[in-house]
Parts: C-alpha cells; sequence; structure tokens
C-alpha cells in the first residue's frame, strides 16, 4: 500500500488520477473498510497548503477541508458559529475531534453527518479544486445522497465558505442532537438553528435537521412559520409548521415515527437557547 501525504497539491493531483483513496483524518474512512481489503494507495491532504486552518476574509469566512473540529470548537469566532461549535462537540470523543475533519466529515456524505444542519443554518458553501481549476457550490447541492456527493473524478473538497449572512446584533444559534446515550453517539435526530431578533420577535432564522433523510436539510416552510414569533410561540409554531423534506427511516435507534416527532420537540430546544443567546445591543 502506498501512503501519500504531500505539501504540493499537483502532487496530490497527480496520486489522484493514479487511483489513490483520500483520507482527511480517516476516523470514519478506516472504520469503512472493516475487514474489507485497503485500497492500493491513499492520499492524505491534510499537509496540502490552503487547505486547513480558519481563515476571516472581506465577507466572510474560510474554513480549510483538513481543519479538526477540535480547531473549530476552540476558535474565536462570531455567535453565528456557535451551532457550528456545539455540533463539533458532539463529534466523538476528544481523539476523534482532533483527529477528525470537517471536509471529510462532509465527503464522507452519512446522513447523520453531524456538521451539516450547523453548515445549511450558515448559508455555506464548497470550494472544490482539481488540476482543471477551482469551482464552487452551494453546500445543499454537494450533499447528493447517502455517501454520494457532486465531486468530480480527480476533485478535492479544499474549503468551506461562509458568508457574513448572520453578522447583524440579535443573532443566535444552537445545535441539539438526540441519541441512545449522550456520548460517542450516532445520532436519531439533530437541529441546528439561527435566528435573530428584532424587538424581540424573529426577523429571520434558519432551522436544519440531520438523520431524519438521506442528506440532511433546511425545512423552509418551518422558517416562514417562525417570522415574528416571540419566544413564547416557539412552541406552538413548531407544532404546527410543516416538516416537508424530511423522510426518516426505522432501524435498531428509532422508528421514523419517533425520529419526527423528537424533531419537533430538538427544534424547539434549539430555538430558545438560540434566542437566549441572541443579543440585540
Amino acid at each position: 500500500m502506498g501512503y501519500h501525504r504531500p505539501d504540493r497539491v499537483e502532487d496530490a493531483f497527480q496520486a489522484l488520477a493514479q487511483g489513490a483513496s483520500v483520507i482527511a483524518g480517516g476516523t470514519d474512512w478506516y472504520p469503512a473498510r472493516g475487514d474489507g481489503p485497503v485500497p492500493q494507495n491513499l492520499l492524505d491532504i491534510t499537509r496540502l497548503p490552503q487547505f486547513s486552518g480558519i481563515n476571516r476574509y472581506d465577507g466572510g469566512w474560510r474554513i480549510g477541508a483538513a481543519t479538526s473540529w477540535s480547531a473549530i470548537v476552540n476558535a474565536d469566532l462570531p455567535p453565528a458559529f456557535a451551532g457550528l461549535q456545539a455540533a463539533g462537540r458532539e463529534v466523538g470523543s476528544v481523539q476523534i475531534q482532533n483527529a477528525g475533519t470537517i471536509g471529510g466529515n462532509l465527503c464522507n456524505a452519512s446522513p447523520a453527518a453531524d456538521g451539516m444542519p450547523a453548515l445549511l443554518t450558515l448559508d455555506a458553501n464548497v470550494q472544490l479544486v482539481s488540476a482543471q481549476g477551482t469551482r464552487r457550490l452551494p453546500l445543499a447541492q454537494f450533499v447528493t445522497g447517502v455517501r454520494q456527493t457532486a465531486l468530480h473524478k480527480g476533485e478535492l473538497l479544499q474549503a468551506i465558505d461562509i458568508p457574513d449572512t448572520w453578522q447583524a446584533p440579535g443573532t443566535g444559534a444552537a445545535f441539539a442532537k438526540l441519541g441512545a446515550r449522550k456520548y460517542l453517539v450516532i445520532s436519531i435526530a439533530m437541529v441546528a438553528t439561527i435566528l435573530r431578533l428584532q424587538a424581540g420577535r424573529v426577523a429571520d432564522a434558519r432551522v436544519a435537521v440531520g438523520a431524519c433523510s438521506a442528506v440532511a436539510q433546511r425545512l423552509g416552510g418551518l422558517e416562514k412559520a417562525l417570522q415574528g414569533a416571540a419566544p413564547q410561540d416557539f412552541a406552538a409554531r413548531v407544532a404546527q409548521a410543516p416538516l416537508t423534506g424530511l423522510a426518516p427511516i426505522a432501524d435498531v435507534r428509532g422508528s421514523a415515527e419517533y425520529r419526527l416527532d423528537a424533531v419537533r420537540e430538538l427544534v424547539s430546544r434549539a430555538l430558545i437557547t438560540a434566542a437566549e443567546a441572541a443579543d440585540e445591543r
């Protein structure tokens, strides 16, 4: 087996062209192999320039795909990132957070990927690079199904770009996850929310749900229903809003009906947490 850990992106493209399998931490990749054969060549992207780190730019933030969850959790980020940082603290153990990366979480394309809902609420885009150049996609178009992404042959996920959509005062964010136990658990359901309050009422909101459909989903109908709501209205609005787009499965962790019931409760709790965190000064 050849193990490649280049520090030049040109060498990474060459390894890709020769059929190398990409890892960026390997915390999902290695367990998924089980007792199966290991590919002949591995490409570790964690040393590539511009693939790691969290940087501010004019109009937003850039998170390199090989940035660890621990780096994200411990970064000094605006209040809108509180949901993403809370999700990072739920990614396995601290050891997994030290090794696992945000890009690996997305490219693994699990329906229960902890990072997806929070990034969807942040209106994130992905930056994809290849020997032919660079292209950008909204995150909602990048993960296309269970273990499926929009990566073309020869492409790598280089970074996640997050625009300054949520920098205004009165912004709060939260993440809530339900599992069979408190730690080291695959989600039964999870929710990320961001909202902006004006005069104590919702001026704008985003709500995304994971582990209840093949791909994490924004709940547009619920977002509209929350417009103008005060925190004391959240539970009633959530109870009556449509959950269009969700199609949970039934498995050993919970029935489809249970997941849908859990989503409404998680959304209500996350919205209250986000509202409490919002500062309208």
